[in-house]
């Protein structure tokens, strides 16, 4: 069985998926690019300010899973240029500082609406 997650505290879709699935315990959630969910327009700022806005966008869509930040299990963050991992870590590990879950990072030739994050997640409901 699967529960499709959708709020409004967060950026829609932009296309033929769900913001999340819970299923079986677990809550997978879409990647999510630095919309601030208010405006529909990115965050201003650079790769550190885009992170913090996609770690927020997580939180609210597994929130509305009845889940939350400190209940993810693995992560894989997609970087438009891997010369922004060190900003896109410490940005993140503001998010994660005990007990971090396993995390993938990966860089992309393309985010959608050019992004220059984009992460996902899999966590406990």
């Amino acid at each position: 069985m699967k529960q499709i997650i959708q709020t409004e505290q967060a950026p829609k879709a932009i296309g033929p998926y769900s913001q999340a699935i819970k299923s079986n315990g677990f809550v997978f959630a879409s990647g999510q690019i630095p919309i601030n969910p208010e405006t529909g327009e990115f965050v201003v700022g650079g790769i550190a300010e885009q992170t913090e806005q996609v770690i927020k966008n997580l939180s609210r869509v597994l929130e509305a899973a009845g889940s939350g930040l400190n209940r993810i299990v693995k992560t894989t963050v997609f970087l438009a240029d891997m010369e922004d991992f060190a900003a896109m870590n410490e940005a993140y590990g503001k998010f994660f500082a005990e007990e971090p879950p396993a995390r993938a990072t990966i860089e992309a030739a393309r985010l959608p609406r050019d992004a220059r994050v984009e992460i996902e997640a899999i966590a406990l409901s």
